[in-house]
């Protein structure tokens, strides 16, 4: 064997050696391929099942906003009829407010008219008692 047979019988090898580690290579790729292919097909039938709960869901919740709608938009409706009663509470304690300031100042001039009233009566009376001593006094003298 010459020099270049056995350089060939080498590349021979070695290219033998190449192709079965390509080989295994590939068989390994291959597997992860179909590993990558099992995912996917699970991916896809939860991605499924997801969208119809989803879906199912989502009906759900706009029926249960269409009731809150209208629950809301009754609500509202009542509030807006006790309205004018919060206006009459309000006018009413207005009133009540005034007619407290009325008998106030009510109170405080009958007050002062009885206090002149009084302090007049007093006057009188002691006056008249004054005048009662003094003739007595007179008369006294008199006799």
């Amino acid at each position: 064997m010459t020099g270049g047979e056995i350089a060939a019988l080498i590349a021979a090898v070695a290219f033998a050696a190449l192709v079965v580690f390509l080989i295994i290579v590939l068989l390994k790729v291959s597997k992860v391929i179909g590993e990558v292919q099992k995912t996917v097909n699970e991916a896809n039938k939860t991605i499924g099942v997801l969208t119809k709960d989803a879906d199912s869901l989502l009906i759900e919740v706009e029926g249960l906003l269409n009731k809150s709608n209208t629950t809301l938009d009754d609500v509202n409706g009542k509030l807006n009829k006790t309205d004018p009663l919060f206006r009459a509470i309000g006018d009413l304690g207005t009133t009540v407010s005034s007619l407290n300031d009325s008998t106030r100042n009510l109170t405080s001039h009958v007050a002062g008219a009885t206090k002149k009233t009084a302090q007049t009566g007093i006057v009188t009376k002691v006056g008249k008692t004054a005048v009662n001593m003094n003739k007595k006094r007179k008369d006294k003298k008199d006799k």
